[in-house]
């Protein structure tokens, strides 16, 4: 999101204005109000006596309420006021504003009040592509309500809007004729709901308002009982403290609960444009949000098994056993033109899923819900085998067969030209990206760990580690590039090697799939000076012909991709490497006010003082707001061997002591604690 922009959410419902409270977007602009996928107000702009009004400061009281403190005026020079406009802003539903004139003249003073309200109902897709609208619209006055409609066939979205105030309305907004007594103030409270699917004259907008303030309340109750129930962190390196009050936070505010679980929650991807069931971005936060709030897994996992592949369908990528990469919504899905409810297209969620059950049996001891999700995983399994490999060669591969609208990269870096050769040529497909033989190997070891431990099943347990170990030998044999010393990002549909030297590699360490004679040349790379920036490794080494320390996928720096790597360091005994790692993102997170973007710059940090804005990056996004809770995991060493909690600390020196009490887990609830020993300077700030 861009400088001067405000923002509250609440699941897949969002608001972002300007740093007045106004909301006055374009079409390629993601202000306004969006719920599910479309946006219900694209102008809302307030002004007294026909004048807009400047800010003087905004509050950010929760992440679904916010405060703006306005006074009358134009110019940048401030002229002593006489009145003041409160505008205070809550999501839910759509939202509720509560706007307060505060006179400070000791004479009464006549006002006049507007709020100008339109909405365009672009789907998300359509901002984001700057596509057009082909439906048609309406606004009216309905009993007191402004209500604004788009309908196309039988596909109606609607906002209303009303004031506990009387006003007068029109198809343009409300308008208040006001007098504030000397030293008085005046209130009202505009209320704007969302509402998809009425007909017209319905009562749905209205019953929708009188739930808001129940709403509001269970937030607030949610909010605080989240933050009790998590462990509590103290830490000698004053930052961590709020950069973990902040993660929770963010974690809360992407919560997305599903009508089939209404009260349980899984995270949504991230703000603007993945405010949605995100499979795989769901499964690696709820693994890097784990020993932290693990309820997150639960609902995930349930929620992945519910809308796994049942079919073969090429429109959404849909193979039985695959696992979900996004729902959505909004037009542009209601008439197919976005192959997305649900659509399927990605070749990484499915063997995730299998590793997240694990971990959250190892983590929790519920191997009741693992029974329940066998199948689910046995699915999951069958499909590594079954459906992804396409070429027949014992590789996860991944090919489109939506060639309209699927996606081209189906692995996490999933821009286009992401995979690439150390020329800058780009493979043809099926592209078998080296991560994906990763996370296949680490699904096949822990299916057969919880089928031989949970389900009974110790000949489907020895066919999986036998499948991983003929996996493993050949993985290290064919993707090993022998004069770099490092894994080829993937294989050509030919089987040679794409050669580019990428952070995929440190995934392979997370995995458990590199072989360790292989391992300690790996690490070397990772925190060597063309992978690593010093704010963290980058996603393509310096010196690839496609590199660029502000390109999506080849060249920045992501905190997930990190905090992944770290964990996979340490997996290989390298602690010291992998608390070079957690000092560079933790570092980057201080800077970033303790909300980690989804990427930044990757330009060394010898040249930036501060890591670099990318100018289009998501947040807060789930993934990287559970980077730090991750990495907090790998600097302690914080692993589960039965029903004891192993700790292990590496952490950097300057951090000094770390205490995390009350680690939910198969123990019950359990302290851990660390001292920094590792000189990290040397790594990140050379």
């Amino acid at each position: 999101m861009s400088d001067g922009l405000v923002q509250i959410l609440e699941g897949n419902t969002f608001v972002v204005s300007d740093d007045r409270g106004d909301i006055e977007a374009s079409l390629t602009d993601p202000t306004g109000l969006f719920s599910f996928d479309t946006r219900f107000l694209s102008h809302w702009v307030l002004t007294v006596n026909g004048q807009r009004l400047n800010v003087l400061s905004t509050d950010d009281l929760q992440y679904f309420q916010t405060r703006f403190f306005l006074v009358p005026g134009s110019g940048t020079v401030y002229v002593d006021s006489k009145l003041s406009v409160i505008r205070q802003r809550e999501v839910a539903d759509g939202f509720r504003e509560e706007l307060r004139v505060l006179n400070h003249e000791s004479e009464p003073v006549d006002l006049q009040i507007r709020i100008e309200a339109a909405s365009d109902f672009a789907d998300l897709f359509e901002v984001k592509d700057a596509l057009s609208k082909t439906g048609h619209y309406q606004a009216r006055v309905v009993g007191g309500h402004l209500v604004l409609e788009y309908r196309r066939e039988t596909y109606v979205r609607e906002t209303w809007i009303s004031s506990t105030s009387p006003a007068g309305i029109d198809e343009k907004g409300l308008s208040f004729s006001i007098t504030v007594p000397s030293h008085g103030e005046w209130t009202t409270s505009l209320d704007v709901v969302a509402s998809s699917g009425s007909a017209e004259g319905s009562e749905n907008g209205p019953t929708r308002i009188r739930d808001q303030r129940r709403v509001r309340r269970d937030m607030e109750r949610g909010l605080e009982k989240w933050m009790q129930r998590a462990p509590a962190v103290e830490c000698d390196w004053k930052p961590l403290e709020p950069i973990y009050r902040r993660c929770l936070t963010d974690l809360a505010a992407l919560r997305f609960s599903t009508l089939t679980m209404p009260n349980q929650s899984l995270p949504a991807a991230g703000l603007p444009w993945f405010m949605t069931i995100f499979g795989r971005d769901s499964i690696f936060t709820s693994l890097q949000a784990l020993p932290f709030v693990p309820e997150l897994a639960s609902t995930t996992l349930q929620v992945l098994a519910e809308r796994q592949g049942t079919r073969i369908d090429d429109f959404r990528d849909e193979d039985p056993g695959r696992i979900l990469h996004e729902m959505r919504y909004g037009e542009l899905t209601a008439f197919e033109e976005r192959p997305h409810s649900p659509y399927y297209g990605n070749a990484d969620a499915t063997p995730l899923y299998v590793v997240l059950l694990d971990e959250y049996e190892r983590w929790t001891g519920d191997s009741k819900l693992v029974r329940k999700l066998e199948q689910a995983a046995r699915a999951a399994l069958s499909w590594i085998d079954e459906y992804a490999d396409l070429q027949g060669n014992g590789y996860v591969s991944y090919q489109r067969r939506n060639d309209k609208t699927g996606l081209e990269n189906q692995c996490w870096k999933d821009s286009w030209d992401s995979i690439s050769y150390r020329n800058g040529d780009l493979p043809g497909f099926p592209r078998a990206t080296c991560e994906l033989q990763g996370y296949a190997y680490d699904a096949k070891m822990r299916g057969a760990r919880l089928a031989r431990q949970v389900w009974g099943d110790p000949a489907f347990a020895d066919r999986l580690e036998k499948e991983a170990a003929d996996l493993k030998r050949r993985f290290n044999r064919d993707f090993w590039v022998e004069d770099g010393e490092y894994f080829a990002v993937a294989l050509e549909s030919d089987g040679r090697q794409v050669d580019s030297l990428t952070s995929n590699n440190g995934h392979l360490l997370w995995s458990g799939i590199v072989d360790k004679s292989k391992a300690r040349a790996v690490a070397r790379h990772l925190l060597g000076p063309r992978l690593f920036s010093g704010w963290g490794v980058r996603t393509m080494a310096e010196g690839e012909a496609r590199y660029n320390p502000i390109g999506y996928h080849v060249g920045t720096v992501w905190p997930f991709d990190n905090s992944f790597i770290a964990w996979g360091l340490r997996r290989y005994g390298f602690k010291e490497e992998a608390a070079g790692v957690v000092a560079g993102i933790m570092q980057a997170a201080e800077v970033f006010k303790g909300r980690l973007p989804e990427a930044f710059g990757g330009y060394p940090r010898s040249l930036t003082r501060y890591p670099v804005q990318y100018p289009t990056a998501c947040s807060p996004q789930a993934w990287s707001t559970g980077a730090p809770l991750l990495l907090l995991r790998a600097g302690l060493g914080l692993e589960p061997h039965g029903d004891n909690l192993v700790v292990d600390p590496a952490l950097p020196t300057w951090m000094g002591n770390l205490e995390i009490l009350d680690l939910p887990g198969r123990w019950k609830r359990i302290d851990a604690f660390g001292r920094g020993r590792v000189d990290t300077d040397r790594m990140t700030m050379r």
